[in-house]
């Protein structure tokens, strides 16, 4: 009699934790599409932008840093919401719809200066802070669900990981969508006024949305809303505390890594585009095609990673792998002369490839935190991103309020470069993000196995 009701409960538990199917897994992946596409442009093209219309750098770093900062924030309320109401799915949809209705703004002119009349350049930067902010708001709830929504729909480790990179997967896609683009938006028109430079980036925004707005309704269509019971043998399914994980040196461990994962991204990437035309001096094709190369690759081997079966110890590997790969990338870029600009196309793909196993791997060590314990992830996922908004956030702002004060480096007699803040952007802050999030890694304890089984499948029917 033991047997049978020991087998049957074996059976009931198979579809908690046996592999995903490759659409389920198509229909997640895409749901990040319009957040990624609009933070592509958001950290690409938003410090040029602004600084093509006239605010100083500092005024700019102060808009970037507006919306990390309501970024961030908003990420714990949210993950708190979240944790106590569920509805993944309607945080998402929320969330897109606030992306959609506010980001053209973010790109769209100072709308309060046309209003007031005002040519102030407070004002504007005010202006440009309130909407920055209002977007990220909606790029939060979006973010949170999306990435808390992982570990409620299946508590199979290597199918977690096939999510997040069919994810990642996307979001190389989404950002090629952009220089897409920006690439056709550029060839067409030409900025030679401000009005012109807005009319572009508004183009740009629009076009953004459009398409990601299209991905989000197939994810809605296509992914169930995940149920967020678990059976805890003790008790029924509650709220964890925000101090169960507080006392976890792992959560310490995983949140320190995805920190430096995500300056190594960010940082990496507001400041591509200004060094491979500033510092390198390359043609203007470049600062489209050398983004493009990178998220070709990072698409690549974010596909490659969905077909291995991962383990605790096979993260580690693969993410000491990405950031030994992006030291060496670092350290290249410091070093690098503009008379061989042209080596920067070799980086940029071994660039690609350590992003795509740094944060393929970083945000999987989240689904290894959280393990069965669903009634905490949405916190955890929220209370990383805040880390990551405000991290993201102060470092661009200090190195952007020393853009244009580094001095020229002489290096022989007929070639130099600038020791510049792009290239410490793009090279020494990922270099040294890269090193301490390995040496934090190799010191990490991963466990993957699942060892409470659900008491109902993980999707509503």
């Amino acid at each position: 009699m033991t047997s049978s009701v020991t087998v049957g409960m074996e059976e009931e538990e198979d579809p908690s934790t046996k592999p995903l199917g490759r659409l389920s897994v198509f229909y997640y992946g895409v749901g990040h599409m319009l957040n990624d596409i609009t933070a592509s442009c958001w950290f690409t093209y938003l410090l040029l932008f602004l600084t093509q219309i006239g605010l100083s750098p500092r005024d700019a770093a102060i808009v970037m840093l507006s919306g990390q900062v309501a970024d961030g924030f908003a990420t714990i309320f949210i993950g708190e919401l979240i944790d106590r109401f569920g509805h993944f799915k309607i945080w998402h949809a929320a969330g897109s719809l606030l992306v959609a209705i506010s980001f053209s703004s973010v790109f769209g002119g100072c709308f309060p200066c046309s209003l007031l009349h005002s040519n102030s350049s407070t004002v504007e930067t005010l202006s440009y802070c309130m909407f920055a902010a209002i977007f990220n708001v909606g790029w939060a709830a979006t973010q949170v669900s999306h990435m808390a929504m992982v570990n409620c729909i299946t508590l199979n480790s290597t199918s977690r990981v096939a999510l997040t990179s069919s994810r990642n997967a996307f979001s190389m896609v989404a950002n090629l969508g952009l220089y897409a683009i920006a690439l056709v938006v550029f060839g067409v028109s030409k900025a030679v006024t401000k009005e012109n430079t807005e009319t572009q980036y508004r183009w740009i925004a629009y076009s953004s949305i459009t398409v990601g707005c299209c991905f989000v309704v197939i994810f809605l269509m296509g992914t169930k809303e995940p149920r967020m019971k678990i059976n805890l043998r003790e008790t029924s399914r509650s709220r964890i505390p925000w101090s169960y994980w507080f006392r976890k040196i792992l959560y310490y461990q995983v949140a320190m890594v995805y920190l430096l994962t995500r300056l190594v991204l960010n940082v990496s990437q507001a400041y591509l585009a200004f060094f491979v035309i500033d510092d390198l001096q390359m043609a203007q094709s470049a600062k489209a095609l050398i983004p493009a190369i990178i998220y070709i690759c990072s698409f690549v081997v974010s596909v490659m990673l969905q077909e291995i079966p991962w383990n605790g110890k096979r993260l580690k590997a693969y993410y000491c792998a990405g950031g030994i790969i992006w030291i060496f990338c670092g350290i290249s870029i410091l070093l690098l002369p503009r008379s061989i600009n042209s080596y920067m196309y070799a980086i940029s793909v071994f660039i690609g490839i350590a992003n795509a196993l740094m944060l393929v791997t970083a945000i999987s060590m989240q689904s290894v935190l959280i393990g069965s314990e669903l009634g905490g992830c949405a916190f955890v996922c929220g209370s990383l991103s805040f880390l990551d908004k405000m991290s993201c956030g102060l470092a661009l702002y200090v190195l952007q309020s020393h853009q244009g004060t580094s001095p020229k480096v002489d290096v022989n007699i007929k070639e130099y470069f600038y020791f510049s803040v792009t290239r410490y952007g793009l090279g020494l802050v990922p270099a040294v993000c890269s090193l301490v999030g390995v040496v934090v890694t190799y010191f990490m304890e991963l466990d993957s196995t699942i060892l409470k089984p659900l008491c109902q499948p993980l999707l509503l029917e």
